[in-house]
């Protein structure tokens, strides 16, 4: 038996809200030993979250919270708050989500983890830089002492969330909590940030209660799992055995939970909808009092890509890549040089006027529908604005189209009248689908549609879009980092790097037999493997117990 470090029995959360009592979590029961990894899993709102803020007591006041949390010997729930300061990042540590929000823009990373060691250590002056340079080397910041007085905006995604583990470790905590650490993270930063958990867990002997929607991250990383439904575990136990044997429906449902299938074929008719040969995106660097150029940041190189008619394009790279930047010029949203041919037009270099009229023809979906969805609009005005830009099909008016269209998508017509706030993660998406498709667009770009949702709704928001490609014969160019959901949707796939397509063909080329080392480690990352061992360049899968 491990010693328990963490012990939560009977857990009752619940929070006052417009009048009503919204029941956050029921009863939750569940222990984490020294050195162990427990993980907690379920869809968006199953408690997940509340669960582990209430292990230090960072509920809201509106929170109403009855049962035992236990810290070793120390009881969090209803304990004075000089208790609770003193274990909070020190011998408990937070990791959160979005590194950005987390970490302050307007201080340095030297002040910002130098805020902990000397709040919990007292440490100051050149024993906490010391100390401050070892934790950014310990988490692989390269150049740690040159970093110290960079700020959040001047690093990459994986740097900040590495930045944010170097903070939670800073006081030697005895239990880190990781919230999604790696859900807005690339395949290959997600498996590095992963193994770097694992391997500092092993080396500080800490013990880890990690929360997480995803499965397969699950499935590599966690001794025992806890599932979450509606704010109870509704089941728990080693990982091996929840995963092969599961017991309960919600379980089962979950690991079934994975987009399937292929996209129907292209017609062989098909017209050309987009192309463009020798694509360029630089970005001038100036410098100087008359800010000359000197030297340019190669966002897209010579790229080469045609898209017809009911086909998708999946685009994938890490981060920094160029994918976004190279969807942007298709549509004209940024410079660039080389042709672009829409619908048989060669539109580099028209106007913003002449533009115009194929605007309509061209939509994106953004990653994060809450942050592209007006909170000041309801969801009728928010789907109907581009038809005031560019008229309303012919023998309908503007509410018609919005309730047919919220229809297409999945939506009741009675929820027109309602906010962005009001719906859940899933429910944003395809109002913002909606949004784009009711202007019947030849071409729409999906940057990163289904990252931030849940895998269930993943599963739904794929069917839609490949059911809404079947119907009006949509071109899309899909931008992800999760390879899972481009095998289901795409035709065919380019792969990214620093600018330059590495690697292009089908998309059961590119799964199957990709020719490049750089595909085989996205291929890696994405699917949870320990390793790709390539034969003649062609990869041989390393298949996980069970599937």
């Amino acid at each position: 038996m491990t010693d328990t470090v963490l012990s939560v029995t009977d857990l009752d959360v619940r929070f006052a809200q417009d009048g009503k009592t919204v029941h956050a979590v029921r009863g939750v029961r569940f222990t984490v030993g020294a050195g162990e990894t427990v993980a907690l899993v379920g869809e968006s709102g199953s408690g997940k979250s509340v669960t582990a803020l209430s292990t230090v007591s960072l509920l809201p006041d509106s929170a109403q919270v009855s049962g035992s949390v236990q810290f070793g010997s120390r009881e969090m729930v209803g304990a004075p708050e000089a208790r609770l300061r003193d274990i909070r990042g020190n011998d408990i540590s937070f990791i959160f989500q979005e590194p950005m929000t987390s970490l302050n823009p307007l201080h340095t990373l030297e002040k910002q983890i130098g805020e902990s060691l000397k709040l919990h250590q007292g440490l100051a002056g050149d024993k906490a830089r010391a100390r401050i340079i070892d934790l950014l080397e310990k988490v692989g910041i390269a150049d740690a002492e040159e970093r110290l007085g960079a700020y959040p905006h001047q690093l990459s995604g994986g740097q900040r969330q590495r930045v944010m583990i170097a903070m939670a470790l800073a006081n030697g905590p005895k239990l880190l909590v990781a919230d999604e650490p790696t859900t807005a993270l690339d395949v290959t930063i997600q498996a590095q940030i992963l193994d770097l958990l694992k391997r500092l867990k092993d080396e500080e002997g800490m013990s880890l209660l990690f929360i997480t929607h995803d499965l397969g991250i699950v499935r590599r990383f966690a001794d025992r799992v806890c599932v979450m439904q509606h704010g109870e575990i509704v089941e728990q136990g080693p990982t091996e055995t929840v995963f092969d044997a599961p017991s309960h429906a919600y379980t089962r449902k979950l690991l079934a939970a994975e987009p399937t299938g292929r996209p129907d074929p292209v017609a062989e008719d098909a017209p050309e909808i987009v192309r463009t040969d020798g694509l360029r995106v630089w970005f001038p660097i100036t410098r100087g009092i008359l800010r000359r150029t000197v030297g340019h940041v190669k966002a897209v190189n010579h790229a080469q890509l045609a898209v017809r008619a009911g086909e998708t394009l999946g685009i994938v790279g890490e981060s920094g890549s160029g994918k976004t930047t190279l969807a942007l010029a298709l549509m004209r949203l940024v410079s660039s040089e080389g042709p672009i041919v829409f619908q048989g037009q060669d539109v580099q270099g028209w106007k913003s006027s002449a533009l115009r009229p194929l605007r309509k023809h061209m939509q994106i979906v953004f990653q994060d529908p809450f942050g592209s969805l007006s909170p000041r609009m309801n969801v009728g005005q928010i789907i109907a604005e581009g038809l005031g830009v560019h008229g309303v099909p012919d023998g309908q008016d503007a509410k018609m189209a919005v309730a047919e269209m919220l229809t297409e998508v999945g939506l009741d017509p009675a929820m027109a009248d309602r906010y962005p706030h009001e719906f859940s993660g899933g429910q944003r998406q395809r109002i913002a689908i909606a949004r784009a498709m009711i202007l019947r667009p030849r071409l729409v770009v999906l940057d990163e549609p289904t990252s931030a949702l849940d895998m269930t709704v993943q599963v739904q928001i794929v069917d839609l879009l490949r059911s809404l490609q079947r119907k009006y014969g949509l071109a899309y160019l899909f931008i992800s980092h999760d390879l899972r959901v481009v095998r289901a949707m795409a035709h065919q796939v380019i792969v990214m790097q620093r600018g330059d397509i590495v690697e292009a063909g089908s998309a059961e080329q590119v799964f199957d037999a990709p020719r490049e080392p750089y595909t085989r480690e996205l291929l890696a990352a994405a699917l949870n493997l320990p390793q790709v061992q390539a034969d003649g360049g062609v990869v041989v899968p390393l298949r996980r117990k069970g599937g």
